[in-house]
């Protein structure tokens, strides 16, 4: 808190606070009254000035410095984790929704981050990127999901979760919501089909495997005049089995569920051009904890 912020404490100079303790009260503790021609010049004790003014301005001064130092004390919160008792503690549920972890990975398998560190952070990571990654418009086009497939499942299950996501992804499906078999939106529409972790959670973990849970809210549909299937919102929740191969955080199989969905807000609904224009223009983000 700023000296500033305390009655009496803003002024520029200290001494018109000795002064003012003065103008009633002399060095003696007895009351002054000035009587008008009061001879000052022969020193009588009419025209006395007071008797301490100096000492106590001094000592005013000194007050002062002692309360910035005791606030500067207070606010440093005991930096130094050596300081024991004065450590600060964070507060209960705190962390639950705390901005925490370390930077984001720098390795990339294609457009994929990888890399991620060998612990619960760095499997969280590793599944909120993930999620990111199966929740993309690329997952429409064969060529890309098989990428994606390879570059994140261990080697054991790559054949059988790339054949589980092709029958997830099929031609069929891709036709339903207006798209081409390669996942290609007709002129004049953009497709988007984007995943936005809310949080991770673990559900248990090993050196060896980790099971997280990602809680996300997802973007879906075409944006265009004439599209038949808008953009919509949901909420979702999608798990992941993952193995520690050595060097990286594998998939080893995956699932999602429905919610938790907060209630809509009252958000005005947007056009289809300013969902196009958004989607294209605000890019992705890479997921640490």
């Amino acid at each position: 808190m700023s000296m500033d912020d305390e009655r009496g404490w803003g002024s520029d100079d200290p001494g018109n606070r000795s002064a003012d303790a003065y103008s009633t009260l002399g060095g003696t503790r007895q009351t002054r009254t000035r009587m008008p021609g009061g001879g000052g010049d022969d020193g009588d004790a009419y025209g006395r000035r007071p008797a301490r003014t100096s000492r106590s301005l001094i000592m005013a001064v000194g007050v002062v410095v002692l309360l910035i130092a005791a606030i500067a004390f207070a606010n440093q919160g005991g930096g130094d984790s050596s300081g024991g008792g004065s450590e600060k503690k964070p507060q209960a549920g705190s962390n639950a929704t705390a901005a925490t972890g370390t930077k984001p990975v720098q390795g990339k398998t294609g457009s994929i981050a990888s890399g991620f560190a060998h612990d619960q952070q760095g499997a969280q990571s590793a599944a909120a990127n993930y999620a990111v990654a199966l929740g993309s418009a690329d997952m429409f086009n064969p060529d890309r999901r098989h990428a994606i497939v390879q570059a994140i499942t261990d080697s054991s299950k790559i054949d059988e979760l790339q054949a589980g996501f092709d029958a997830d992804y099929s031609e069929e499906f891709a036709m339903q919501i207006g798209l081409s078999e390669d996942g290609v939106a007709p002129a004049g529409s953009t497709f988007v089909n984007r995943t936005l972790p809310a949080g991770t959670k673990v559900l248990n973990y090993s050196e060896a495997t980790a099971r997280i849970e990602v809680w996300c809210s997802g973007l879906f549909g075409l944006a265009g005049d004439s599209s038949t299937k808008p953009v919509t919102n949901g909420w979702f929740t999608v798990s992941f089995t993952l193995t520690w191969d050595g060097n990286d955080w594998k998939i080893l199989d995956t699932g999602q569920k429905e919610g938790p969905t907060p209630v809509t807000g009252d958000n005005p609904v947007s056009g289809s051009t300013e969902i196009a224009d958004a989607v294209t223009q605000f890019g992705g983000f890479t997921y640490a904890r």
